[in-house]
């Protein structure tokens, strides 16, 4: 008996290569498309985002550690496929339509720049706003060594990593941390000396990729997960991930800048948040909550060292914060560092996390706590990496990369006597039961904008 013909089609995996394959997706069958993959495990990858360390992931993600403390612009291509589905089923409804032909998109802020909010329709939670549009893809010189997802975005090394065994370093590879690392702390303080008002980030992500090309380094965040940035810049109510754009930084404002660098085939990141201007340091609120993310950092390094548990920062992060009345961020961890961005272990900032795995001499990870004035919840904005607070409140972080050693830590990325910025002192003993009255509000949150020159676009 003949059989039935089938015609063959290449399979739609990421990186596979299989050609003759005829295992079809059932939801796009339903819609009228044609979805073919290799195998169910082929089509299993490509239906959830990939987990991985890094603070580069799709906020999909429930727990995702950072970096750059850096989750991302478009969906990385493990989601796509499942996104299609959402984009081919779901049916533009009457109301949306009459919001659209309602409340069109503005017209630019400034007719000669260009500048303007690109999704007017969504609900922001603070007074921050995108100033589009980015600034044109920054160059890399041929000549500076590259890490695997330069050019299409998949750092192909973690996800093989994936599962593996904390990795220690033997004498070369501790020696090419310290290296990169201190790059790294180099670069962090030339975009630290840039912060004052009428500077925009845009400017401070222009100086970082300079300075890392200076010094024969490929700006790590740059196309991980398609994040189109050397640096993150995250203003006032952004927890993490913000993307540099053309806004200008204003008196009262605070901004992280989350740098990381690779140079001879190792990673290095740091972060610290700044103050911009008189009148952020004269905003108790505002203090406090830098304040106390610093001191949650300085508090758990100071347990790190052979034998600690990976679930022990987040006990000593979280009961510091608490004092302090602030909270915690769950969405985000700190992460295994080394010859890849992201890797084993996962280190989370909260108490009672399930966090497995023991510290031993030669790891190296980070710790990175993000503490929020307000709820510790997160929402992320249309271009899936700027993560921010929920109610518009203030957030600050700080981040190290450390390495275990025979009796303790080396903070890799430490400060030195020239570096910008430092610790504040805190406008009082702030606890828990002396949180400072509702008209102190900070930056970006309830009440603020009133006062201040700011587009709401």
């Amino acid at each position: 008996m003949a059989s039935t013909a089938v015609t063959a089609r290449a399979c739609l995996g990421v990186a596979c290569k299989k050609i003759e394959v005829t295992l079809k997706c059932p939801t796009c069958l339903k819609l009228g498309k044609e979805s073919y993959f290799c195998s169910q495990d082929c089509f299993k990858n490509n239906w959830r985002p990939i987990l991985s360390s890094s603070s580069i992931t799709p906020k999909s993600l429930q727990t995702r550690p950072l970096t750059l403390a850096l989750p991302p612009c478009p969906l990385s291509p493990q989601s796509e496929h499942k996104s299609l589905h959402k984009q081919q089923s779901k049916p533009t409804s009457i109301l949306r339509t009459l919001q659209d032909l309602t409340s069109p998109t503005p017209l630019p802020a400034n007719p000669e720049t260009g500048i303007h909010n690109p999704w007017p329709n969504f609900k922001f939670s603070g007074s921050l706003r995108p100033y589009y549009p980015l600034s044109p893809t920054r160059k890399v010189p041929p000549h500076i060594a590259r890490p695997d997802y330069h050019a299409d975005g998949i750092p192909r090394s973690e996800q093989r990593a994936r599962g593996h065994k904390i990795e220690v370093l033997d004498t070369k590879g501790i020696e090419g941390m310290r290296k990169v690392c201190r790059l790294a702390r180099e670069v962090l303080d030339i975009a630290a000396a840039m912060v004052k008002p009428g500077v925009t980030t845009d400017q401070i992500d222009e100086a970082v990729h300079n300075a890392c090309i200076e010094r024969d380094s490929y700006p790590s965040p740059l196309n991980y997960h398609y994040f189109p940035k050397s640096v993150c810049t995250s203003v006032n109510e952004t927890i993490c991930h913000g993307i540099p754009d053309q806004r200008p930084l204003l008196d009262g404002d605070i901004i992280n800048i989350d740098v990381t660098l690779y140079h001879n085939g190792y990673h290095g990141d740091l972060n610290e948040t700044y103050y911009v201007g008189p009148r952020a340091l004269s905003n108790p609120d505002t203090v406090r909550v830098v304040e106390t993310a610093r001191e949650c950092l300085e508090k758990a390094i100071a347990i790190v060292k052979p034998g600690m548990q990976f679930r022990d920062p987040g006990d000593v992060i979280a009961a510091h914060s608490k004092t302090k009345g602030t909270s915690v961020v769950t969405a985000y961890c700190g992460h295994g560092i080394n010859r890849l961005f992201h890797c084993a272990p996962s280190v989370p900032h909260y108490a009672n996390n399930k966090a497995v795995g023991t510290a031993k001499e030669g790891m190296c990870f980070t710790i990175e706590p993000m503490i929020n004035l307000g709820s510790y919840k997160d929402k992320t904005w249309p271009d899936e990496w700027t993560s921010t607070t929920t109610d518009g409140r203030l957030s600050a972080q700080f981040e190290h990369t450390l390495l275990v050693t025979k009796d303790g830590v080396e903070v890799l990325t430490a400060r030195v006597p020239t570096s910008p910025g430092g610790p504040v002192a805190m406008p009082w003993a702030a606890t828990a039961t002396e949180v400072p009255p509702k008209e102190n509000t900070a930056v970006g949150g309830e009440g603020w904008s009133a006062g201040r020159l700011v587009r709401e676009m």
